[in-house]
């Protein structure tokens, strides 16, 4: 019987060094401290305040909640505009506040929030635009914050993607009121679970640390309502110990890309989604847009044949956060829907090889020609 090769998956976690991560577990099992803004989660906090250039950084136990806390922080209220392109727990953590998600559309292009859309999304009721950082590549912040400024509307951003990017050669991170990273597992930068929260609002960070302790401000008294966001230690252990590798990780996600590319060259019907090379990239994503028009095969029957093969490539974020179950109600995004009907996102990170690399353009070259006879 032939075995199948071993998947190869979207998202799997890279991994620093694991002697001096194991070291921090067991100083931190020694030390007894294993929550409750000890020492590791103050360097983690430390260190993504220099890579991001921000004044202050608030370590959270995963993005979502660390967005949950911003907009209780902002004191948002109404509706919110965010795009629809988005995983759904950008609109999930808005709702779970009370907030409403209204869906704004998207650059066909950038794959990122419209602020000509954004524009037409605002009512009476609108309290802010949270703007999305897809695929690491950073949202038109100038026009988004100009359109706020202008309807007097607060700004923040979901730069769960752009950890280490940067824009207009800032890095991300200072962007807005506030931006939010996430260091999930399936992150380029893991802390297993976890994100923060970056801004250069003094008050706004005093605000963001005290809802994220329940509200203490001691061992007694609570002087807000908060909840419970805060990292362990062992997550920023194992955040510190990914930092220590980020360079390497990086030049591995660019290595894997520029495979890609090299690889999927003049495969007609599909095309890598590019970077801008004048701006620092993680390179955390690799993504492929099928052109339904030119390919001979659908999105899905590319995705149906990768994982045929154990390669577990990704529809991210089909159908859109519009056509989940708890937004189904919402009003048609047809830019964002031809969009998320295109798109794949194809494995890469430390756990993917050259070799894997070349399979997965074999596999796509075999089942995508071109109905132009365009490919070679």
């Amino acid at each position: 019987m032939t075995m199948k090769p071993k998947s190869i998956v979207v998202g799997s976690p890279n991994i620093g060094n694991q002697k001096r991560f194991l070291g921090r577990v067991r100083d931190i099992l020694s030390s007894r401290w294993l929550s409750n803004n000890g020492r590791y989660v103050i360097e983690f906090e430390k260190r993504i305040s220099e890579i991001t250039g921000t004044e202050h950084c608030i370590a959270v136990c995963n993005a979502t909640a660390g967005i949950q806390i911003a907009v209780q922080a902002l004191e948002l209220t109404g509706e919110v505009i965010l795009p629809s392109y988005t995983f759904i727990a950008t609109a999930h953590a808005l709702q779970w506040q009370g907030l409403k998600p209204t869906f704004a559309e998207i650059n066909p292009t950038t794959h990122n929030l419209s602020p000509e859309a954004a524009a037409r999304a605002i009512t009476s009721k609108t309290s802010a635009i949270l703007g999305v950082h897809l695929w690491g590549r950073p949202c038109e912040t100038e026009a988004i914050e100009a359109l706020a400024q202008a309807h007097g509307l607060k700004v923040l951003y979901d730069a769960a993607h752009a950890f280490g990017c940067t824009h207009l050669g800032r890095p991300v991170g200072g962007f807005g009121s506030c931006e939010v990273f996430s260091f999930h597992a399936t992150k380029f930068i893991n802390s297993l679970e976890g994100g923060a929260v970056t801004t250069n609002d003094p008050k706004l960070a005093e605000k963001l640390r005290l809802i994220r302790n329940f509200g203490f401000t001691d061992y007694d008294r609570v002087e807000a309502l908060g909840i419970n966001a805060k990292m362990n230690e062992v997550c920023a252990a194992m955040g510190i110990s990914n930092l220590e590798s980020i360079e390497e990780i990086i030049a591995i996600n660019r290595r894997n890309y520029d495979l890609y590319c090299e690889g999927l060259g003049g495969v007609g019907g599909v095309s890598v989604l590019p970077y801008d090379l004048t701006e620092r990239n993680n390179f955390q994503y690799v993504v492929l847009e099928v052109e339904p028009d030119v390919c001979s095969k659908s999105r899905d029957e590319v995705v149906q044949a990768l994982h045929e093969e154990g390669i577990i490539a990704r529809k991210y974020f089909w159908p859109g956060c519009h056509r989940m179950a708890p937004y189904r109600n919402s009003h048609e995004l047809p830019v964002t829907e031809v969009v998320a009907a295109r798109v794949v996102v194809l494995p890469t990170g430390q756990a993917v090889s050259k070799k894997c690399i070349r399979r997965i353009c074999g596999v796509i070259r075999q089942n995508c020609k071109s109905l132009t006879g365009r490919n070679t």
